[in-house]
């Protein structure tokens, strides 16, 4: 599997758990240390547990290591680390005062499906 498939696998998970405005952001060129970002958000602390665990069950269901999980405790601004794939979960008023597409708003934009 390559890794725009695992970051769109990522994607549909977060998508499955209701996720808003999901966006895979192709870094390449831009980022040193991955390829993709997948960025979401949750319109609850709850939500946004629901999502990672909704993308981390997917993710060990199809043997893709998962590296590690920052911020679940807080769940404000989660991060799963795949490797060269990276995904943000946010709680909305993160997400929004973050704002990554912005900051990285040189990367390319990649359809979730």
């Amino acid at each position: 599997m390559n890794l725009v498939e695992i970051a769109k696998m990522a994607a549909v998970a977060a998508e499955e758990k209701k996720a808003q405005r999901v966006n895979i952001l192709d870094i390449r060129g831009l980022s040193a240390f991955a390829d993709y970002f997948v960025v979401c958000h949750g319109n609850s602390q709850t939500q946004v547990q629901a999502i990672v665990e909704g993308i981390k069950e997917k993710m060990e269901k199809e043997g893709i290591f998962l590296r590690s999980i920052e911020g679940l405790s807080d769940a404000r601004w989660v991060l799963l680390d795949l490797g060269d794939v990276v995904v943000h979960v946010f709680h909305k008023d993160e997400r929004d005062f973050y704002n990554l597409e912005r900051l990285w708003g040189d990367a390319t934009q990649v359809g979730v499906q």
